[in-house]
């Protein structure tokens, strides 16, 4: 059986991974010398109700220890994926609530639950191009939840001097420690449709497509780095 099958039939396995890849981020983290933007005004919105925060699959490795648990509670949203099982066990770590979501089958029980946390005053935070891809091609969920909502939504992305890049579709971003790193979180601000349609739906995930773009390219920017997915 090959691994991501014992991974998909295992929460033992899965767990054990997420655990030690947890282990190694929390090490990561306290070894790089990060530069941040955004994050005071992330509080201050999370100060006043919950936000949702999204961020390019590239970029997700730190979003769960960058996350200010000591200062808002978040719910996270994760595939049944291989990839998505250990970063359910990562978040679960770091402190968030994950929800285990489904490209195959209906989410609504879980969905339900989500807003359900949503209006006791939890954040959500998510993938734009997860789980599959394309790379940086914002899925119709995350314009779905950011126009259901109602509520503030920030781009978040991180960037590292030291680190290695996967061979896998979104060119995932796992940094090493002892670098320099710079965490980038960044309020959208134009209007959200609180009803999609065709047109204003295209208008919307190009405008937030390319704000997750420039917030993630300012990220590589602070440290001197070329922009990269």
């Amino acid at each position: 059986m090959s691994l991501r099958r014992r991974i998909e039939k295992s929460k033992w396995l899965s767990g054990a991974i997420g655990g030690l890849l947890s282990r190694y981020l929390a090490l990561c983290n306290r070894t790089t010398d990060w530069q941040i933007e955004g994050l005071d005004d992330m509080k201050d919105a999370l100060s006043e109700g919950p936000i949702l925060l999204m961020m390019w699959h590239s970029r997700m490795a730190m979003g769960a220890p960058h996350w200010p648990s000591d200062h808002a509670p978040v719910t996270s949203l994760h595939h049944r994926s291989p990839l998505g099982r250990i970063s359910g066990v990562m978040q679960r770590y770091e402190g968030l609530t994950p929800f285990e979501m489904s490209a195959t089958r209906s989410n609504l029980v879980a969905s339900r639950a989500v807003m359900k946390r949503f209006h006791q005053g939890i954040s959500i935070v998510m993938t734009g191009d997860g789980p599959v891809g394309p790379a940086h091609k914002l899925q119709d969920a995350p314009l779905d939840w950011a126009s259901r909502m109602g509520a503030p939504v920030f781009a978040y992305a991180f960037s590292t001097t030291r680190g290695h890049r996967f061979n896998s579709w979104d060119r995932l971003l796992l940094p090493y420690p002892n670098g320099r790193g710079a965490q980038v979180f960044a309020r959208f601000d134009a209007p959200i449709p609180r009803k999609l349609t065709g047109p204003n739906r295209m208008a919307l995930r190009n405008a937030l497509e390319g704000f997750m773009n420039t917030t993630t390219a300012r990220a590589d920017a602070i440290l001197g780095l070329s922009p990269g997915p």
